[in-house]
């Protein structure tokens, strides 16, 4: 029981998947999920007469557990887990999970773990439906043989990746913005929101890659706000991928 508390309180602070504190109590991440629910619903009393406590016939022994913790700095050192894994498959008759092997690792300090993404720079969902969200993004190439540099003014959907609007025109601006979204509504309709990023045609900027500022609105913030359409901002190059991939 006390594992179990010491588990759940690591799984809590976010030092643990549901997966790997499954795999810690010797549990598939399903049970360690039904567990949990059943503590937080009346405490200890919901886990007794279960199966918590006892031995699993998938055990994995001490003795193996301490050969796995040796042969990893003496002759494995700075590999990554999924080779370490791999070879213990191979070359040393082990049998057990990868995430097992990991979370093993990471208990002992013998490998780091990966440090997670900051909020922005995870990959957003799309949208569950078409006509949601558009994206809005304009790419400057010489996209005509011997032709000068243009830019190609994309609007497209985020749930499907259909572009509805595409031209090239000298330079993007609030007029070329205007031109796409125009079309767009015309031969669809309004969406909930606009994925754009922030060109000064598009957000007032105070400091350079600093925040958009919400109050101050461009001429395409303002018919967007009249529209009711929200306008989300794009913070990283990673953000824009999705409208720039297709026109490439």
């Amino acid at each position: 029981m006390q594992k179990f508390r010491d588990v759940l309180s690591r799984w809590n602070g976010g030092d643990l998947s549901m997966m790997e504190a499954g795999e810690l109590l010797g549990m598939s991440e399903r049970q360690f999920r039904r567990y949990r629910d059943r503590y937080e619903e009346v405490g200890e009393a919901g886990l007794l007469d279960r199966r918590l406590g006892k031995l699993s016939t998938r055990r994995v022994p001490a003795e193996a557990i301490e050969e796995m913790l040796e042969l990893y700095p003496h002759r494995y050192l700075g590999w990554n887990v999924k080779h370490f894994h791999e070879h213990l498959l191979r070359d040393h008759d082990f049998s057990w999970g990868y995430t097992f092997i990991k979370t093993q690792l990471h208990a002992a300090g013998l490998v780091e773990r990966a440090k997670r993404r900051g909020v922005h720079r995870r990959k957003r969902e799309r949208k569950p439906c078409e006509g949601m969200m558009l994206h809005q993004d304009g790419s400057r190439h010489q996209w005509l043989a011997g032709g000068p540099m243009l830019d190609l003014i994309v609007t497209m959907d985020d749930a499907t990746s259909t572009i509805y609007s595409a031209f090239l025109i000298e330079e993007e601006g609030t007029a070329s913005s205007f031109q796409g979204l125009l079309e767009t509504f015309v031969a669809k309709g309004l969406p909930s929101s606009l994925y754009s990023d922030r060109g000064s045609h598009y957000f007032v900027t105070l400091k350079a890659g600093g925040a958009v500022d919400k109050i101050r609105l461009t001429q395409v913030g303002r018919a967007l706000d009249r529209l009711g359409i929200e306008h989300i901002p794009a913070y990283s190059p990673e953000a824009r991928g999705r409208s720039a991939g297709p026109t490439a």
